[in-house]
């Protein structure tokens, strides 16, 4: 019986992610904001809630993992270009750059 069958879903998801060997979907994206000239990581949240369909409504962001704070895993139906422009936006909308402009940017990680 799995995790789903037996009811335990909290339990299964702990398992899956001690089985996550780190190459789930087609490519790595490094997310950094750029706010009033500072460089960060994005929040690991913020990348989260982004990829959830209910915040974006846009399905190519169906298929993302956000792994950690400015670290993101797509599939290649997103863009680094499509997805920075996408999450600014978002996040502008969301007034996230602290009363500021706010720009992202997106590199692919090997």
């Amino acid at each position: 019986m799995d995790c789903c069958t037996s009811g335990h879903l909290a339990r299964g998801w702990l398992k899956q992610r001690e089985c996550y060997d780190g190459g789930v979907y087609a490519q790595k994206l490094k997310v950094q904001l750029v706010i009033r000239g500072e460089r960060r990581d994005c929040p690991v949240e913020w990348l989260d809630q982004f990829c959830m369909r209910n915040f974006t409504n846009a399905a190519e962001f169906d298929d993302t993992l956000p792994l950690d704070n400015g670290e993101v895993e797509v599939s290649f139906r997103v863009t680094p270009e499509r997805f920075a422009e996408s999450l600014g936006a978002w996040l502008t909308q969301r007034g996230k750059g602290e009363g500021q402009p706010l720009r992202v940017e997106v590199s692919r990680l090997p």
